[in-house]
């Protein structure tokens, strides 16, 4: 229905009526369509996270397991474009957390397969990064407010460099998916992996980047 309809048809009495049932009936499940919609996304971002997992863990080295699951992030949402327009404009406009304020764990999950791999880069092979005093002072501030959310205390350099390097890789993607490329590019494969070119130069690991093999991912 997601793909057909849209994230406009997705209302409990649709819904409802597509898997046979009434309206009351689902609302034994489900107190609103935002609790739904919660829901949905959440096992939309568990099946994004778990394929991420699987791409990394067939790796075996870090520069790989990073390049890897860049890559699968750009093949899902491809993929699946329109679960990966709920997932990500729901999570933007706060629809992934259910009525009760309770925070979805996945989300954090989905963030630690980035995350993990950016820290254990940084503590393994030490990339450059702003001293802190070096950051403007009302970005240090929000960066020392997410900073002090993570497990373990990074400088604020490397949180920076991380927020930095998702935005252009998460903006490539997003871009390619709305089909805001489409003007300059009919196949943004290659500038997706020059982007991932251009963030190995940003981590130190420029000499280890490797290109997919063609028709492994070079392309849509």
């Amino acid at each position: 229905m997601l793909v057909t309809e849209g994230y406009d048809g997705l209302s409990l009495r649709a819904i409802a009526r597509a898997m046979g049932m009434s309206a009351p009936a689902l609302y034994r499940y489900y107190a609103s369509r935002e609790d739904l919609i919660a829901a949905l996304v959440a096992e939309l971002k568990l099946e994004l996270t778990e394929s991420l997992e699987q791409v990394r863990d067939a790796e075996t080295e870090l520069v790989k397991k990073l390049l890897a699951v860049s890559r699968e992030f750009r093949r899902w949402a491809m993929a699946y474009p329109a679960e990966f327009t709920l997932v990500f404009t729901s999570s933007a406009i706060g629809l992934d957390r259910p009525s009760d304020g309770s925070v979805d764990p996945t989300g954090e999950r989905f963030g630690q397969v980035f995350g993990n791999l950016i820290t254990e880069l940084f503590l393994t092979r030490p990339f450059p990064i702003p001293a802190d005093d070096e950051i403007e002072p009302q970005l240090r501030e929000q960066l020392q407010t997410w900073n002090d959310c993570f497990p373990q205390p990074l400088p604020l350099g490397v949180t920076q460099v991380f927020l930095s390097a998702w935005i252009r890789l998460y903006g490539t993607v997003s871009m390619e998916v709305f089909g805001q490329l489409k003007f300059a590019l009919s196949d943004a494969g290659p500038m997706f992996e020059a982007e991932l070119r251009s963030l190995a130069d940003v981590l130190g690991i420029s000499e280890l980047y490797r290109a997919p093999a063609i028709g492994d991912g070079w392309s849509a």
